[in-house]
């Protein structure tokens, strides 16, 4: 590889990794004006993890996300693949602007819906053009799904 082509890759990781994390970023941070007082007053299910077990799940996840991103477009550059995925990055952050920020567990369960079907759409995409790719966001969509649950549970437990 030409160093100009191992350039361009890195930035293109940098750059993948950067989107994650300020999406990461933006949730801790809408996250944390939640945890203050509304979220641990909620009634919650038994299988609800304890809060530690959250940021090291979620810091593996936008890891894995930024990875599968950066081989999907080493394999076919920017296109409908990259826009599911920018989709459901934003899907990803409006699920928690409802839950945290607004309070809204209802709406939120609503919209984590949507967000598990776009999720389920990149990896299809994502699969077609890397099976690596793919293959790194199902633990994504399956702790999405299990968050859905768990959203559903807070909300019928908190009406």
């Amino acid at each position: 590889m030409h160093p100009p082509s191992a350039l361009r890759g890195a930035a293109a990781l940098a750059v993948a990794f950067v989107a994650c994390f300020a999406v990461a970023g933006a949730g801790a941070w809408l996250t944390s004006r939640g945890l203050v007082d509304w979220y641990p007053a909620l009634r919650k299910p038994p299988f609800n993890p304890p809060d530690y077990v959250f940021g090291p799940v979620w810091t593996a996840l936008y890891a894995m996300m930024a990875v599968a991103a950066w081989l999907v477009w080493r394999k076919a550059g920017t296109g409908y693949p990259l826009g599911l995925f920018a989709l459901q990055l934003a899907l990803n952050l409006a699920w928690t602007a409802l839950f945290f920020g607004l309070r809204l567990p209802g709406l939120a369960f609503a919209e984590i819906l949507v967000l598990w079907a776009s999720i389920a759409a990149t990896v299809v995409s994502f699969w077609r053009v890397s099976v690596p790719a793919g293959a790194l966001l199902v633990p994504y969509l399956l702790w999405v799904g299990f968050a859905a649950v768990l959203n559903l549970a807070i909300w019928r437990l908190n009406p």
